[in-house]
């Protein structure tokens, strides 16, 4: 049976939680991936930002359904999800556009509970920590290529 340790890529491009949208944004277009995780100094994994959370900056503001009852304007969606689209779009570092749901997998996990995860969440990349440290990436084309083993 493969492991995420089998197949993972090692060697990563990791970012800091104060690099810049247009520093990520370089990236990106140098590289031929579209995940970048975020580390602290001590390498422990603490965010993860890809392009499609670049991309969803230069969309436009979608102005929440509201119900107006009374004297009272109350949006259908909550406050909440509007404040979260307001801070993607004016977020100025890796930090402040990290996507909010971290998931990460062990090297000892098995190739096919990462790519239950992946297919679930509709992910195309998954960092690999051992603890909280960064230890490598596993993307969907890692998952293909184990295939041919």
């Amino acid at each position: 049976m493969l492991t995420v340790a089998d197949i993972m890529t090692r060697d990563v491009v990791s970012i800091k939680g104060s690099t810049t949208v247009r520093e990520m944004a370089a990236i990106f277009g140098e590289k031929s991936f579209g995940t970048l995780p975020i580390v602290n100094d001590a390498g422990d994994l603490t965010g993860i930002v890809t392009a499609s959370d670049l991309v969803e900056q230069d969309r436009p503001l979608h102005m929440p359904t509201v119900i107006s009852l009374f004297d009272w304007v109350i949006p259908l969606e909550g406050e909440s999800a509007l404040q979260r689209e307001l801070n993607k779009i004016t977020a100025q570092t890796a930090s402040e556009l990290a996507s909010g749901d971290l998931v990460a997998v062990t090297p000892s996990d098995p190739v096919s509970t990462v790519a239950e995860i992946m297919s679930s969440k509709k992910l195309h990349a998954l960092p690999v920590v051992d603890g909280k440290k960064l230890v490598g990436m596993v993307s969907r084309i890692d998952i293909i290529r184990s295939m041919n083993r």
